[in-house]
């Protein structure tokens, strides 16, 4: 018997099950066959080459899931298997393989001393409450992990200047574990509303240093480059917000001589930007716009 499921309401931090089989024959007893969406494996090297965006969207969703165990509707919910391979990643997000190493059981003390959570870096001491449970055990648990394993290598490294400080101070914060789970989704989601809506460039210099010339409707095929980090591994293409943030970017290499707008964005919204050594050969796209630099 097979049954195949509508996947609808909420989304959950789980692979969402789309639908199960269950077989019952003399060759196989009493079998069950989960079908869940498909995602990739957590490679930690890998993710260390990509853009910084792509990392903070790692993060942002390992947050949001957190949030999610720590109001569960079953209570707080502890990942007591919380290394990266028991991750995969979903459209860009992150999502638990599965929940089978997870417990809503806080700990019962009579004294602090009681509530001691040893890592291998770190012990940490919480309060007993009067009810006889360790105080936001389950949910501190979750996010020192977070820290160790995710924010420390992917938060930091290659983020815009301006938002590097408050990114510190979340690190920081959750590393010492200052900040509950609540605090730490607010000031992540700060970081999206400013990296989103381009405030985070305000307090930058915003006049270009270099003249560029707007050529409509162009491309350059080739004049490829290799930054890092890129979205594309064989030449120069980065997100900006702006046409400004372009301009800074192309000055801030020497090699930059011109750089080409496409029409893709990425999750953010922000738009995708080629940037090139040299414009001797623009060629005709009407999807695209070509900014050259005026020299001489």
């Amino acid at each position: 018997m097979c049954l195949v499921l509508a996947v609808t309401g909420p989304v959950l931090p789980e692979r969402k099950l789309y639908g199960y089989c269950y077989q019952d024959s003399n060759d196989i007893p009493d079998t069950l066959t989960t079908i869940t969406e498909l995602g990739s494996p957590l490679e930690m090297i890998q993710l260390l080459q990509t853009s910084w965006e792509d990392r903070f969207r790692i993060c942002l969703s390992l947050v949001r899931l957190l949030h999610y165990l720590a109001h569960s509707p079953l209570g707080s919910v502890t990942l007591l298997d919380f290394r990266p391979r028991q991750f995969v990643i979903v459209d860009g997000e992150l999502k638990v393989t599965d929940l089978d190493d997870a417990s809503i059981e806080e700990s019962s003390c009579t004294s602090n001393s009681d509530c001691f959570m040893e890592f291998p870096a770190r012990n940490f001491t919480l309060s007993c409450s009067v009810e006889g449970r360790c105080q936001n055990m389950n949910e501190k648990r979750n996010l020192y992990n977070a820290y160790r394993f995710f924010f420390t290598y992917l938060l930091p490294h290659s983020a815009p200047s301006s938002l590097r400080p408050l990114l510190d101070k979340i690190v920081n914060a959750t590393g010492e574990l200052h900040w509950g789970i609540d605090e730490t989704a607010a000031q992540l989601e700060r970081v999206l509303n400013l990296y989103k809506s381009g405030e985070y460039l305000q307090n930058t210099t915003r006049i270009p240093k270099t003249e560029y010339k707007r050529v409509p409707e162009a491309f350059i095929p080739d004049e490829n480059y290799r930054c890092w980090p890129s979205y594309h591994h064989k030449g120069c293409l980065l997100s900006v917000f702006d046409v400004n943030e372009a301009i800074e970017i192309c000055d801030s290499y020497s090699q930059c001589k011109a750089f080409v707008l496409t029409n893709q964005t990425t999750w953010t919204g922000r738009q995708l930007v080629f940037f090139k050594m040299a414009s001797n050969h623009i060629m005709p796209d009407p999807d695209k716009i070509t900014y050259v630099k005026v020299t001489g």
